[in-house]
């Protein structure tokens, strides 16, 4: 039996326990490098300011990218939870504002080895979310691949997170095409927002999501919504590179007023976006550009 086979088992028998209160969004991108786990973390921290008891979940195999943003070491991961008996409570780290993670370690990667009562053990488990999120995020892994496309699945909120490069609105499209052609997926039971980074303008953000949407509409017969655009900001590079959260390290930046709204417009329905004044050196590029 198969990884994803071992996966769509655990969200088979996940729905068999009664539904709880915990509101759980998956995060995702059709490729990587566009700022899916700065996505997480930030609106995490946002949703916690909002007064959300948030956990992230990072399954993003490999990478570690939640950890290495909180500041956080965990002392135990999902693996520890399936093979060593670990308590849920045990394997969920603190992190900055109160905000609790899972790592997924190496127990994601291990799913294909689990047996039955394995299973039924981390269900079991994972379903004492309920009782102690509010908001569960899913940091999944970019790209279609089979373990990717079953925890996004899993979620009834998919945020997909773009870029203004072709080849990110490309990807994004491949992604949802993917999904599109998966039996157990429904545009009508699933909400997919779409969040544009790395944008220059409100302008552009729009422009990207009316080119996606435009085309989900006309070949797959789906609808996307737009919560919102995070716009370049040297605030939030310098926050990477120091391998912190922007919201944290500039709480007045332009990015973390833009991780403001969009957990805003997450828990109200909207869809405000941030003013941005364009600067000197954006005129002249705006110039030079259009002739």
């Amino acid at each position: 039996m198969d990884q994803a086979e071992q996966l769509r088992n655990v969200i088979k028998l996940k729905n068999q326990v009664p539904s709880g209160k915990a509101r759980l969004i998956a995060i995702t991108s059709g490729k990587g490098g566009v700022g899916k786990s700065n996505v997480a973390v930030n609106l995490a921290i946002q949703l916690q300011k909002l007064g959300k008891k948030v956990v992230v979940f990072d399954a993003d195999l490999g990478l570690a990218n939640v950890e290495v943003m909180f500041g956080a070491i965990p002392k135990y991961n999902l693996g520890d939870m399936i093979y060593r008996g670990i308590d849920l409570a045990q394997i969920i780290t603190p992190g900055p504002l109160g905000i609790g993670f899972i790592s997924g370690g190496s127990g994601i990667m291990e799913m294909n080895n689990l047996s039955k009562d394995k299973i039924n053990y981390l269900v079991r488990n994972l379903s004492q979310l309920d009782s102690i999120a509010d908001i569960v995020i899913v940091d999944t892994g970019a790209g279609i691949a089979d373990s990717v496309m079953e925890f996004v699945l899993a979620a009834p909120e998919i945020l997909l997170v773009t870029t203004p490069e072709p080849s990110s609105l490309t990807d994004s499209y491949s992604l949802l095409k993917a999904l599109h052609r998966r039996p157990n997926f429904r545009w009508s039971s699933t909400q997919i927002n779409v969040i544009v980074n790395k944008v220059t303008s409100t302008q552009e953000g729009q422009a990207i999501y009316d080119k996606l949407d435009a085309v989900v509409r006309q070949f797959l017969q789906g609808k996307l919504n737009y919560l919102g655009m995070i716009p370049q900001d040297t605030a939030l590079e310098k926050a990477v590179r120091q391998q912190k959260t922007v919201s944290i390290y500039a709480p007045g930046s332009k990015a973390t007023k833009a991780f403001e709204i969009l957990a805003s417009n997450l828990m109200n329905g909207g869809h405000e976006v941030p003013l941005m004044r364009r600067g000197i050196s954006q005129l002249f590029a705006g110039l030079i550009n259009n002739r």
